[in-house]
């Protein structure tokens, strides 16, 4: 078979033995020695290739040990918040926004969630911390799944969000993935009802509505929060959401420090499943960083969360907690079907 001049000329043959060198030295567990040997090269270059691949990102490392001090966070929270279950991403020493921490963490799970196939609808949120999720996301063949927006895609601006997610997601599996092209906010309730109904629109919320896992993340109510800096909401709205009380939001519906969801204008105006919906369904998320412990606690709180991927640092604050500060969210969660 032969190509094209300029076909070749794209063809990066160092690249594609950098990739070759690479799995067989992490995935094989072969010895530069042994890598250079079976690809006919010098060890100097062996060890140049597994670099290059390393420093180019074509490496994503998981982890499966146990980190003894994790997996004793891991059970406090569990058992405190009736939580099904909670991993706890080992401190990097990131600081207050553990990215890579949480990434790395929520990429294993969601990995391990397409490889066991039992998920054929999987609902997405965004934010940082999902996109940060879908970059550690090594290739992994899914195309039995579909993953589909949990709530609306587009700012006030009607400019696509910069994290949202969703088209990420299925270059890397190879899955469809279904997008809702409206803002995350309607302008009036009647607005949302009439965007909601229209056609393709109300056929990707039914598919929503469908879906057995919904990955989601946590915002915190700030001026310099996710929201406002991504023209999802104005700051004079966060000034009204801090006067009712609001401290976290999740999928656009806000809870107060309690755990209790505010039934207020902004939220029925959200584009995304009714907070009374989502309580059907098996909801995991993905936050962290001290500056969301607030908004950590009133979600957990709520009892409306299946599982939880956090980092060690906030987590440790969150164990330390008094029992009886959480005892109302065990309770919710025991009495939910």
């Amino acid at each position: 078979m032969s190509f094209p001049s300029d076909r070749l000329s794209m063809v990066d043959g160092e690249a594609s033995l950098a990739t070759r060198a690479a799995w067989l030295y992490f995935a094989a567990g072969l010895t530069q020695s042994e890598v250079a040997s079976r690809l006919n090269i010098q060890s100097t270059k062996a060890h140049r290739l597994i670099a290059r691949a390393s420093r180019e990102g074509m490496i994503r490392v998981f982890v499966e040990g146990p980190v003894a001090e994790c997996v004793a966070l891991e059970n406090a929270l569990a058992q405190r918040y009736g939580l099904a279950f909670c991993r706890v991403a080992p401190d990097l020493g990131e600081g207050d926004l553990p990215l890579k921490a949480l990434a790395l963490e929520g990429a294993s799970f969601l990995r391990q969630i397409l490889e066991r196939g039992e998920d054929k609808v999987i609902g997405v949120g965004h934010g940082r911390t999902l996109a940060a999720l879908v970059e550690q996301t090594p290739q992994t063949p899914a195309r039995d799944v579909q993953f589909v927006s949990l709530l609306g895609g587009l700012t006030r601006k009607f400019a696509a969000n910069p994290f949202d997610v969703i088209h990420r997601l299925a270059e890397r599996t190879g899955a469809e993935a279904f997008l809702l092209p409206v803002p995350v906010f309607a302008n009036s309730v009647a607005d949302r009802a009439v965007l909601m109904t229209q056609y393709g629109i109300a056929d990707v919320f039914a598919l929503a509505r469908k879906a057995s896992l919904l990955l989601v993340g946590i915002g915190q109510i700030s001026r310099d929060g996710f929201l406002v800096s991504s023209c999802m909401i104005k700051p004079d709205e966060v000034t009204e959401l801090k006067r009712v009380g609001a401290c976290a939001d999740l999928l656009g519906h806000f809870f107060d420090a309690n755990g209790q969801v505010l039934d207020i204008d902004l939220s029925a105006r959200a584009t995304s499943m009714s907070p009374a919906d989502l309580k059907k369904h098996r909801i995991v998320a993905i936050a962290g960083g001290l500056p969301k412990v607030t908004a950590l606690r009133g979600v957990l709180r709520s009892g409306m969360l299946h599982g939880l991927i956090i980092d060690e640092a906030t987590a440790a604050v969150l164990a330390a907690d008094k029992p009886e500060e959480t005892s109302g969210a065990t309770r919710r969660i025991k009495g939910r079907k």
